[in-house]
């Protein structure tokens, strides 16, 4: 009696598995959205100590079929601060990030930050850099 409860006990969690892979393979037909973009790297080229704000743009397109939805942008250094389209973005339309670096404060010298972008897309998060180098000020090299 036991064998054969244990084999319907069986039976039944593989038809369960087998019917819960088919509904999820209906999923696979919903629409998402996909963010491509144009690069994923900024060089903010060189600029001096005595003029430490730089900005730059990241261009984004929708390449999905449905909205797009940038949920957060975290930069890795609280010297770079992001903004980003906050509207949802259609399929086929462009979107931009903006990113300031102030190096006030900071060593002259090469620099690499990152910014994480969690999104609603298929590509749930993508990472984006930018680079430059910082000169000493004019004023400390006299």
């Amino acid at each position: 009696m036991k064998k054969l409860l244990a084999m319907s006990l069986f039976c039944f969690l593989g038809l369960a598995s087998l019917s819960a892979q088919d509904a999820g393979a209906g999923q696979k037909d919903a629409k998402e959205a996909s963010i491509v973009f144009d690069k994923t790297t900024q060089d903010l080229g060189t600029f001096s100590e005595d003029n430490p704000v730089v900005k730059c743009s990241f261009t984004f397109t929708n390449k999905g079929d449905a909205p797009l939805v940038i949920h957060q942008a975290i930069a890795s250094c609280g010297c770079t601060v992001p903004t980003y389209t906050r509207m949802p973005v259609k399929p086929g339309e462009k979107g931009k990030l903006d990113v300031t670096y102030n190096g006030a404060g900071k060593f002259p010298g090469r620099f690499k930050k990152s910014i994480t972008v969690r999104t609603n897309a298929k590509e749930q998060m993508v990472r984006l850099y930018i680079t430059g180098t910082m000169t000493e000020s004019e004023k400390n090299k006299k």
